[in-house]
């Protein structure tokens, strides 16, 4: 007996599934980051990102 016969029932709602959840989709609005209104946190992680991107493009050109 092949494995065609009595396994079809496993994955029969797998099409009618959505592929991202509707509360993890975003409305499309970006916010934008303002400088004036930034604390020493947003600054200290932006600068901490900045020096992650460094850090990722070096190691990704050698």
């Amino acid at each position: 007996m092949g494995r065609s016969h009595g396994h079809k029932a496993r994955d029969k709602n797998k099409g009618s599934l959505p592929q991202v959840p509707k509360t993890l989709k975003s409305d499309g609005i970006d916010e934008e980051y303002s400088a004036e209104l930034a604390d020493h946190e947003d600054l200290e992680a932006q600068a901490r990102a900045n020096a992650a991107n460094q850090r990722a493009k070096v190691k990704k050109s050698k």
